[in-house]
């Protein structure tokens, strides 16, 4: 371990350990001594920074969803018009948000948690709230919360299935769900 008197970055890189490592081992995995070792930090740093693995996790999957609801924002403010941001929904389902796997096995951790542990909703509701937020840019609050639903259902789909959902799929689905009454 290397030894620094002086790090103001200690805290954020124990949040960012705490990620990787429940990448890797889950969050039933995850504990102070493990994360300190992935951090590279004296164990007493743990105790120091946070109050409890609670905390830690609280903080690490706030981090994460934060950043995954900003570059969706990023996203769908882009979006000039229907066409642009439907584009830009297929595009956060099949590339940007959920493109990587450890995007997504951070997701359904958090999921799994906030299911059994309901002061972790507090994060995933929020995190729903941006997302149909930035929908709502560009959709009704119906539609908005029924791309939202097709997006987490797609993100299920795309960690469990052997193969991403293709492409014209995703923009059949997104067409569909917001076509206006007359179909198109």
């Amino acid at each position: 371990m290397t030894v620094r008197r002086h790090d103001p970055d200690r805290r954020d890189r124990i949040i960012d350990a705490c990620l990787d490592l429940i990448t890797e081992v889950g969050v039933a995995g995850v504990s102070h001594r493990k994360v300190a070792a992935f951090a590279d930090v004296p164990l007493g740093s743990m105790t120091y920074h946070f109050a409890g693995m609670d905390e830690l996790l609280r903080e690490a999957f706030g981090r994460f969803s934060r950043s995954v609801s900003d570059g969706f924002e990023q996203r769908m403010s882009a979006a000039g018009d229907l066409a642009a941001a439907r584009a830009a929904v297929v595009e956060i389902i099949t590339q940007d948000v959920f493109g990587s796997q450890r995007d997504l096995v951070l997701t359904h951790e958090l999921y799994t948690l906030a299911a059994r542990e309901p002061a972790y909703r507090e994060l995933t509701n929020a995190w729903m709230a941006r997302s149909r937020a930035a929908l709502e840019r560009h959709f009704d609050p119906v539609t908005a919360r029924m791309l939202d639903a097709l997006i987490e259902g797609l993100t299920i789909h795309r960690a469990l299935d052997t193969e991403a959902p293709r492409r014209e799929t995703v923009t059949e689905a997104v067409r569909r769900i917001t076509a206006p009454p007359d179909g198109r």
